[in-house]
């Protein structure tokens, strides 16, 4: 296959276009790592792309590179491990978008380096997961203790597998038919490989299950099983929901999983469990049939070993008398030695007699004692019961006088209560009515006046009718009068009554008070008197265990002459047994002789033991020597140059074997003073060659990415280190160097591989950890400042404009200035926010520790706080600057644009630096989640009015082109073309500038902030 073929399907394949990727391209790719036998093509293609500048090209990336791991050369992963760490920066950039393509490239990105992980540590496994139980059992190495790690592995697999997934259906509208747009099919289609991943790794991790359940506890894997089960729901639905989508029906047929997990208790359900098999129609596969010969195989295999275990017990031919019944007879005794063992008889039946009536003597004794114990236990606590009833009636007594005072001022408020609602009712009565009335009061008197003009108009021309209009309003302030009396009398006649009718109610109430509290009084009384007839029930009681207790000591004394008769007994006994003991004295001096022969036996025994156990040490020094010395073969293999580790992790391992050291020489010092403490040492020397090891290949790892001379250092002592615990572990093996092998040399050199690691740190760490917590509240404070002084320069920058431009210039500084004060106030209040938040987070996870110590526990988190906030008080600084000189006519309404959108990226980083450790029911996370909208609203809005003020001013330098010629309009047509091109190839020039930027940024921020260690892990 043609070079130039595969590259140009690459990039066919890999493009801007929101299309899914066609098959025919990816085919083509496919085909082309098989005929090179690598992916070097690819990854020359690729890396020519901007992936980091187009989330659809990195999202097609994504897809075509996935279905390289699957369908490609083997080869496709060892080429593509060494840019694991790109990837990984990409995938952190991709995710500080939120919309679009962005969190979806991030995820799938993670996706592809957990797969190449995975198949990096488990080899046997084929990039697309195809294998027959009999590989996967190869793959574990029978060995329960890496089914376990395998089955952590896959989980794990199947996490980022799951979590694409959702959050491609998340991003979709399923409201609408997406499946069948261009867009739609542009994110669903990868989902075709990661529903052929999920269905094996589901198969494979029920089978690991079921393994695991056959040699471990139920309790162990209590963990393993809800994992699963999650991970069984979150499947479950999502193939039933792709299973439903139009786009996937014609290209693949998706399997269902049961209604119900399977039981992993029961060791039979594995017998129930189908593989889910998925179907594409292009490529369908025959069924294996290499189960059914295992299950023959092995079936025979189980029945010769049956065969061999039976002829290894009972033996292989029936010829001979495997039971040996016939050396059995002729075996006789003499007389002499009968008539011993008769009587070794007698003596030992006697002494087991005699102990039994000690032992049921001594026991009875026992008995007596405890149920006199019991009794008076029992009386004591009777007698407390009393006492505890006593102070019960008296609480009861007390807490029922202290009701009937709160019922009574209860019944007083409410009394006071309705009698203020009463006296309320009435007023609002009353004023309703002198309201009415004063109304028509105010009518009359407006009557009054008018009839008063009129009069006073006819004055002139009837003085005679003067008097009467005087005696006519007399009359009328005489009838006023009268009617203000009459509504007086009304309002006061019907009070006495009412007082009346009060006092009745109120004397009726303290009469039913009265005969309540009779009752009451009644009932304390017949509680009383049941109190009273309690205790004398309980008098009786005592009197009758008084009674039983003169009773026990009765039969105690009648015991105790049975005791005197069994002693008499017991005296007749040792009499007999004084007459035999001459009898048998000839015998104890036989049984010493046979005593002092055990002993030697015993020393001789004790010889063998040591060394049995000398051999053991010597075995496990071996097997530790051999680890060790694997570990120094490792460091010069060329495959190890690959691996990289963090000084971070160095430390870790570092200091824990220094630790096992410690404690390793103690154990070999107890050893020296006790051979029999052998089993405390060679747990410890294990441990002391894995940990070894692997400081070993951690060290020789860190220096792959350190600089050249620590590294060459740090190389050296890695050596040195092993060839001294490979020398103390020789040494060990020697008896007649065992106690004089030390391990100090082995101390000193991780001690000095500790030093070298500290050096090799990232410089982010090289703050003090006690200066952590004030430099936070250094840099919030800061930030708030620098945000406050920008609102100050922008309000002033505003007065200024206002004072000195007119016309279309003011409208757009004042429209431009205005959003940037907006956006000012958004920032300020997001700070306060994420204060908020902080204070919160430091709160509850503190403990008893001080702030200064959660800071300083928590390093990682406290720099990128601290970062975010200097990224956000620059960004203020900067935009104001930008503002003025845009005010000022200097500077350029994109530089205002990019300074806002770099002041919201940096708030972006702000709000996830305070939400990491934050819970996610916080109310004060809803504020700062609030308060990051509201600044990508005023964001929005200063960018709306930049452009629309550009817009604004550029409609003013209107193009007239009417008094040129055409000479100098083709002039000028050509002066333009040649502009065109020389910004277009400014703008390439820019975008690869910015993009090498970029990815210098992320390096300079991973040294500072731990990724590079994050990225070893």
């Amino acid at each position: 296959m043609e070079l130039g073929k595969v590259t140009v399907s690459i990039n066919k394949a890999i493009n801007a276009q929101e299309v899914a990727v066609k098959e025919k391209h990816a085919r083509t790719c496919i085909l082309g790592t098989h005929h090179e036998k690598g992916a070097q093509t690819f990854w020359s293609v690729v890396n020519r792309l901007p992936l980091s500048g187009n989330a659809v090209l990195c999202w097609k990336f994504c897809h075509v590179f996935h279905k390289l791991l699957r369908d490609g050369h083997s080869n496709v992963l060892k080429d593509s491990v060494r840019y694991k760490n790109e990837l990984s920066d990409m995938s952190r950039m991709w995710g500080h978008l939120s919309e679009g393509y962005g969190q979806l490239c991030s995820i799938y990105l993670k996706l592809l380096r957990t797969k190449m992980e995975f198949h990096t540590k488990n080899p046997r496994f084929p990039g697309n997961l195809q294998m027959s139980d009999r590989q996967l059992d190869e793959a574990g190495e029978n060995d329960v203790n890496n089914f376990f790690q395998l089955t952590v592995e896959m989980f794990d697999y199947l996490e980022c597998e799951l979590n694409l997934f959702q959050t491609v259906f998340s991003s979709l509208d399923m409201s609408r038919s997406v499946s069948v747009t261009a867009a739609g099919q542009c994110r669903l289609a990868p989902l075709i490989q990661v529903i052929l991943d999920c269905s094996h790794l589901y198969d494979y991790t029920v089978k690991l299950l079921f393994k695991l359940h056959s040699c471990l506890p139920a309790d162990t894997l209590q963990g393993h099983r809800d994992r699963f089960l999650e991970q069984f729901r979150k499947l479950k639905d999502l193939f039933y929901r792709s299973s439903n989508l139009q786009y996937f029906k014609r290209l693949i047929q998706i399997p269902q999983l049961p209604e119900n997990p399977p039981n992993f208790l029961r060791a039979s359900a594995l017998s129930e469990h189908i593989s889910p098999v998925v179907v594409i129609p292009a490529e369908a596969s025959s069924p294996d049939s290499e189960p059914i010969t295992d299950l023959v195989e092995m079936d025979t295999a189980s029945q010769s070993l049956f065969d061999n275990k039976f002829d290894d017990i009972f033996g292989s031919s029936f010829s001979c008398d495997p039971f040996n019944f016939n050396s059995q007879n002729g075996m006789s005794k003499d007389d002499k030695d009968r008539l011993i063992e008769q009587l070794y008889g007698e003596i030992a039946g006697l002494k087991e007699e005699l102990e039994n009536f000690k032992a049921e003597s001594t026991r009875g004794a026992v008995q007596l004692r405890g149920r006199a114990s019991e009794l008076e236990a029992e009386l004591a606590e009777q007698q407390h019961l009393k006492q505890q009833a006593q102070d019960e009636s008296e609480f009861l007594r007390t807490e029922l006088e202290e009701l009937k005072k709160q019922r009574e001022d209860t019944e007083k408020a409410q009394r006071s209560l309705t009698e203020i609602e009463r006296r309320a009712q009435a007023n609002e009565q009353r004023y309703s009515k002198l309201k009415e009335k004063y109304s028509e009061l105010v009518q009359n008197h407006a009557d009054l006046l008018r009839k008063n003009a009129e009069v006073t108009k006819q004055i002139t021309v009837a003085r005679q009718a003067q008097g009467d209009v005087e005696r006519e309003k007399k009359e009328l302030e005489d009838s006023f009068q009268r009617l203000s009396e009459q509504a007086q009398r009304k309002f006061c006649q019907p009070l006495p009554l009412l007082q009346s009718q009060e006092q009745a109610e109120v004397l009726e109430t303290l009469k039913r008070e009265l005969a309540a509290s009779k009752q009451e009084l009644q009932v304390v009384q017949g509680t009383l008197e049941s109190s009273t007839q309690a205790g004398a029930e309980q008098n009786t009681r005592i009197a009758s265990l008084e009674q039983e207790r003169d009773r026990l000591s009765r039969a105690a004394e009648q015991h105790r002459d049975e005791m005197a008769a069994l002693q008499a007994e017991l005296q007749q006994l040792q009499d007999t047994l004084s007459s035999e003991q001459e009898n048998s004295r000839t015998e104890l001096e036989t049984l010493q002789t046979q005593l002092r022969d055990k002993e030697s036996t015993e020393q001789a025994l004790q010889q063998r033991l040591a060394q049995e156990q000398l051999s053991l040490l010597q075995g496990t020094a071996r097997e530790a020597e051999r680890m060790v010395q694997d570990a120094l073969t490792r460091m010069e293999d060329p495959a190890h140059i690959s691996c990289t580790g963090s000084a971070d992790c160095l430390l870790s391992r570092t200091l824990a074997a220094s630790e096992c050291a410690e404690r390793l020489r103690d154990a070999h010092s107890k050893y020296l003073l006790d051979g029999a403490a052998v089993g405390s040492l060679l747990p410890c020397l294990a441990l002391f060659a894995h940990l070894v090891s692997d400081t070993l290949l951690q060290g020789s790892a860190t220096s792959h990415v350190a600089p050249v001379e620590p590294a060459d250092r740090l190389l050296e002592l890695c050596k040195q280190c092993g060839s001294a615990a490979v020398s103390y572990l020789s040494a060990l093996q020697d008896p007649g160097t065992v106690a004089s092998a030390d391990c100090s040399l082995v101390t000193a050199c991780l001690g000095q591989i500790s030093a070298i690691g500290e050096e090799l740190r990232p410089r982010g760490l090289d703050v003090r950890q006690e200066e952590l917590g004030d430099l936070v509240d250094k840099e919030m404070a800061a930030t708030a400042a620098a945000i406050e002084t920008a609102s100050a320069r922008i309000e002033e920058m505003l007065s200024k404009a206002r004072a000195g431009d007119t016309g279309v210039k003011l409208e757009v500084n004042e429209r431009i200035l205005g959003s940037c004060t907006g956006l000012m106030q958004a920032i300020h209040v997001l700070v306060l926010a994420s204060k908020d938040l902080q204070r919160e987070i430091v709160e509850s996870g503190r403990g008893a520790a001080s702030p200064k110590e959660f800071y300083a526990k928590n390093s990682r988190w406290t720099e990128g706080l601290i970062s975010a906030s200097k990224a956000v008080g620059w960004g203020a600084t900067v935009m104001v600057d930008a503002a003025d000189l845009v005010v000022q006519g200097k500077g350029t309404f994109e530089e205002l644009m990019v300074c806002s959108r770099e002041i919201a990226a940096s708030t972006a980083q702000l709000v996830a630096a305070s939400k990491v450790k934050a819970d996610k029911d916080s109310a004060n996370l809803c504020k700062l989640q609030q308060a990051s909208r509201g600044v990508n609203q005023a964001t929005a809005s200063v960018v709306a009015s930049t452009k629309a003020g550009k817009s604004q001013v550029e409609e003013k330098d209107s193009m007239d082109f009417s008094g040129m010629t055409l000479t100098q309009i083709k002039r000028q047509e050509m002066d333009s073309q040649v502009r065109v091109l020389e910004l277009e190839n400014q703008l390439q020039k820019e975008r690869q500038k910015l993009g090498e930027l970029r990815k210098k940024h992320y390096e300079l921020a991973g040294v500072a902030e731990g990724w590079e260690e994050d990225a070893a892990d």
